[in-house]
């Protein structure tokens, strides 16, 4: 009988596949494929933002920001963007005996830095294109409420968070891996995303744009007045925002996000799959 869908099984097999080709990507390749996911990352949370910035209700604003923020993850796995969420997968392989650790390893420390080169440069471009102005200055003063809260996130918090979020995120890598046609894939990514976004949930390379960001806005006076203002942001806490705090936050939310991608959905479908691929019971 005719599918239309790849089965589980065979998501695993091309998942597997697939991470024999990303370990054996030169560190050129690496960086040049992890900035532009960093790109595409940041760019639909610049997206999300800019749509929810003026929508007083947090759930109204949720819903508006995951109806946009998965096109980064679309524009990643259409045009082949290494990101350090989804290439968690990779452990399939590694548990597999595909790919050595160490291999899993170069790739992830790569693609990981080249998605924050990737997000930073996005941040710096967008405050230097005036898109903060918007609302005059309300969507400067969002970025800056935005960035605060992910800098000063609790470990606790950041892990459990990043654990939730790359359980979607990988989820939606896989569904996409699963559907055979091009719209396929953009409905399995759209519905997961949109998910982890309207749950609030942390995800590190989306947070290496946001935090940027609002660093770069709380260092412009007018937006800083705005978010006090509109937002009631204290001095104390535009003190959050600087590269100590916002490193601790990434560190971990990135600890919840190999949680998630690997032991939550890379582990558990290996061990189901492995023997429907290798034909046991």
């Amino acid at each position: 009988m005719q599918t239309y869908f790849n089965s589980p099984a065979e998501v695993v097999e091309a998942n597997m596949k697939g991470a024999q080709g990303k370990a054996a990507l030169s560190a050129r390749k690496m960086i040049l494929l992890g900035m532009l996911a960093g790109a595409f990352i940041a760019l639909g949370g610049a997206a999300s933002s800019t749509a929810a910035h003026g929508i007083a209700d947090v759930g109204l604003a949720r819903a508006v920001s995951g109806m946009i923020f998965p096109v980064g993850l679309m524009m990643v796995i259409l045009l082949g963007g290494e990101l350090f969420t989804g290439n968690c997968l990779m452990v399939m392989a590694a548990l597999d005996g595909r790919v050595a650790w160490g291999r899993v390893l170069r790739n992830l420390v790569i693609v990981y830095l080249s998605n924050l080169t990737g997000a930073v440069l996005i941040a710096v471009l967008l405050y230097l294109s005036g898109n903060l102005n918007y609302s005059g200055g309300l969507l400067g003063a969002y970025t800056i409420k935005t960035a605060v809260a992910k800098a000063g996130i609790a470990p606790a918090q950041g892990i459990a968070s990043g654990t939730l979020c790359n359980f979607l995120v990988c989820a939606a890598i896989l569904m996409a891996a699963a559907a055979r046609d091009i719209a396929g894939k953009i409905w399995a990514v759209f519905f997961p995303i949109g998910a982890f976004v309207i749950g609030g949930f942390e995800h590190c390379v989306a947070n290496m744009f946001y935090i940027p960001a609002g660093m770069l806005a709380a260092m412009n006076p007018a937006y800083a007045a705005k978010a006090q203002e509109a937002y009631g942001i204290t001095t104390e806490q535009l003190g959050v925002l600087n590269g100590w705090n916002g490193g601790c936050s990434l560190l971990f939310v990135t600890a919840g996000n190999v949680i998630g991608g690997m032991v939550l959905v890379g582990i558990p479908l290996f061990l189901a799959n492995r023997g429907i691929r290798s034909g046991e019971k």
